[in-house]
């Protein structure tokens, strides 16, 4: 009888929803960018917000993301680089 290791089976990480507002410049133009942006990056959009007003120079978008809770961090800083971006928060 052979004693040799187990394969480690690896293991997807867990998934949780994260509700990400982004407060942005350019109004209706900007948002194929950003939600471009969340595409490019794998994530899967659950819900998505926008709010664009007429004569306000900053406009919102809050969405809902599936993505391992380690990755809030790094998405809200890839959204923060975005030239039209504002201000990227968890909501």
């Amino acid at each position: 009888m052979s004693l040799s290791p187990m394969p480690v089976q690896s293991r997807s990480p867990l998934l949780l929803r994260r509700r990400i507002a982004t407060y942005f410049t350019g109004g209706v133009e900007a948002v194929p960018s950003l939600v471009g942006a969340l595409a490019a990056r794998g994530h899967l959009v659950h819900e998505l917000s926008v709010d664009i007003r007429d004569g306000v120079r900053e406009s919102s978008m809050v969405c809902t993301v599936l993505l391992p809770g380690e990755e809030t961090e790094q998405l809200l800083a890839h959204l923060r680089d975005l030239p039209e971006v504002v201000s990227a928060e968890p909501a």
